[in-house]
């Protein structure tokens, strides 16, 4: 077991309600202390450096392949060692996860653990970060819900109905997505720096959880977001290395799939597999926070304005395309995973015909990734979790494709092949309706999430902080370059988005102050007509949602402050 002498000072600036009394235990907050003190550093350097880049991408710099010698400056790095060897591969998969066609992912709330291990997905993924608004009580209660699933005492009472929810006997294995490294846990301080959301959800599902999962021949599962850098992918692999020996387990336990899902990213696939090739299982198509990614990235470059999202299509982007052909390619070639896209669609009740349409385009896409080479896919709702499924049935009849199918397509992948939007014929890139959706679908989320509540169906779809996003970041940007909206050659100016967002409140609200309609409304409204773009829309709604009060099971006695 690793040597733990430095002094960590842990304090919990929270109401220490009945979830939080059973999580942060002394002992847990005292690993999740070790992590923060001995990573905090590092985290913040490559946060930094993010920055950095961000600033030269402003000035119309763009990312490279690694080894091409033209990254320059500040985007200059370590040197990696991923293409050294022609023959490594990442760790061999077990077998309890070899069969992953179908994933579902959902907030942690107890109902929706229950229906995600019950849904017949082969991997349900517990989602602290886009699809759940980070409040003390989600979080805590959400390590709890996860708690009490994996050590198999899990059940929900519907307290209006009476309906009883437990798990099957057979039910989707488990798989945990953290916050991602740029988002803090502003509740709890680790020798007075605020601690990293990252390595508190992290550490707290590994504390509760690990000997547990391995007693039953499991283990811990991860999924990754928001890397930006293959050191970021470093640090994760070192935190891996650390966790598992403060445990004495061996090193390898832990597996983890990263989402690509930043444009810098796309850049260093085989980079960041090569990091975490000892506990990796692949790369994710993370495609909307992608979209967001390369909108935010290039936000300053006049010829990469993006047309509306409805427009941005797997099909028909080309740099889309070759993010896909080239995952695949990278991931095949070093024996993982290529998992495949979220379908955000949900059922569409009361309208049979536009249901099938549905129905019908989603299948098509799943089609479309089962023929292009990934392993398996996303969906977003228990219904889609059939057709996801017997798609995959008929064209991957074999447990995946790493083998079967190298993805020979994006081994010829250029730079210039990532960064190529799609051209919309003129008149239908940017219009005054897409505006007005973009804006209501912002407000609406935001709304939510101020709420406590991080994915709302929308419009039937599931909406989340990845696709709210790609709406906020191109309406700032069209704001920012005094695009025309094409149907009517009306300038889209901070006046007009402050208008539509006022509209919109009033509509929702009626002029009574509802819900966090007036908050958001406020919020948005700064977001999108601001000189400079808010890198994430959570960082700036977090500070609304730390709490000074908790409305549900507060044990008597405690005090507001926990200190170890």
């Amino acid at each position: 077991m690793e040597a733990r002498s430095t002094s960590v000072h842990v304090e919990v600036h929270a109401p220490i309600c009945a979830a939080a009394a059973e999580i942060l235990t002394p002992d847990s907050l005292r690993f999740v202390g070790y992590l923060c003190h001995k990573f905090e550093d590092r985290r913040q350097a490559l946060l930094n450096a993010r920055v950095s880049r961000a600033l030269e991408f402003d000035s119309g710099a763009l990312p490279h392949f690694e080894g091409t010698g033209k990254s320059g400056g500040t985007m200059r790095v370590p040197h990696s060692h991923a293409t050294e060897d022609p023959h490594w591969q990442c760790a061999p998969i077990p077998d309890e996860v070899k069969d992953r066609r179908v994933e579902i992912t959902g907030p942690v709330d107890r109902k929706m653990v229950i229906n995600g291990l019950n849904s017949g997905a082969n991997v349900y993924m517990a989602d602290f970060e886009d699809s759940t608004s980070p409040t003390w009580s989600n979080l805590t209660e959400g390590q709890r819900n996860l708690r009490d699933a994996v050590h198999g005492k899990i059940s929900y009472t519907n307290p209006s109905t009476g309906k009883v929810y437990a798990p099957k006997d057979k039910t989707s294995i488990l798989f945990v997505r953290p916050r991602g490294w740029h988002l803090d846990e502003a509740h709890v301080t680790v020798n007075g720096r605020v601690a990293s959301g990252s390595l508190f959800d992290f550490g707290l599902y590994f504390f509760h959880n690990v000997h547990a999962l391995l007693q039953k021949g499991s283990r811990p599962y991860y999924y990754l977001p928001k890397l930006e850098h293959y050191l970021e992918a470093r640090l994760w692999n070192d935190v891996f290395l650390t966790a598992q020996s403060y445990f004495g387990v061996p090193s390898g336990t832990i597996r983890a799939t990263v989402l690509l899902e930043t444009i810098t990213a796309a850049f260093q696939m085989e980079e960041i597999l090569y990091e975490l090739r000892a506990h990796s299982l692949g790369l994710n198509c993370g495609r909307w926070d992608y979209l967001f990614s390369y909108i935010k990235k290039f936000k300053c470059h006049a010829d990469k304005i993006a047309p509306d999202r409805s427009h941005l299509t797997m099909t028909e982007t080309p740099l889309l395309k070759a993010y896909v052909d080239r995952l695949i390619y990278i991931c095949h070639k070093r024996g993982t995973f290529a998992m495949g896209g979220m379908a955000a669609q949900i059922p569409i009740k009361g309208n049979p015909a536009a249901n099938e349409e549905a129905m019908a385009r989603i299948k098509k896409d799943k089609i479309r990734e089962a023929l292009a080479g990934h392993d398996g896919t996303w969906v977003a709702h228990p219904a889609l979790v059939s057709v996801a499924k017997a798609v995959f049935d008929e064209y991957m009849p074999s447990f995946n494709q790493i083998n079967s199918s190298p993805g020979l397509a994006g081994k010829d992948v250029k730079e210039s092949d990532l960064l190529k939007l799609r051209v919309v014929p003129k008149g239908q890139a940017i219009t005054s309706d897409g505006l007005q959706k973009g804006v209501s679908i912002v407000l609406a989320y935001t709304e939510a999430w101020l709420r406590g509540v991080g994915c709302i169906p929308l419009n039937h779809h599931m909406e989340d902080a990845a696709t709210a996003e790609i709406s906020r970041a191109q309406i700032w940007q069209w704001k920012h370059h005094g695009v025309q909206t094409e149907n009517d050659g009306v300038v889209i100016t901070a006046k007009r988005i402050s208008n539509l967002v006022r509209e919109e409140v009033a509509r929702r609200t009626g002029g009574e102050d509802r819900g966090k309609w007036f908050l958001a409304g406020k919020l948005v409204e700064d977001m999108l007509t601001k000189d400079e773009l808010d890198d994430f829309l959570t960082s700036v709604c977090y500070p609304h949602i730390l709490t000074t009060k908790y409305e549900g099971d507060i044990i008597p006695e405690d005090d507001m402050v926990s200190k170890l």
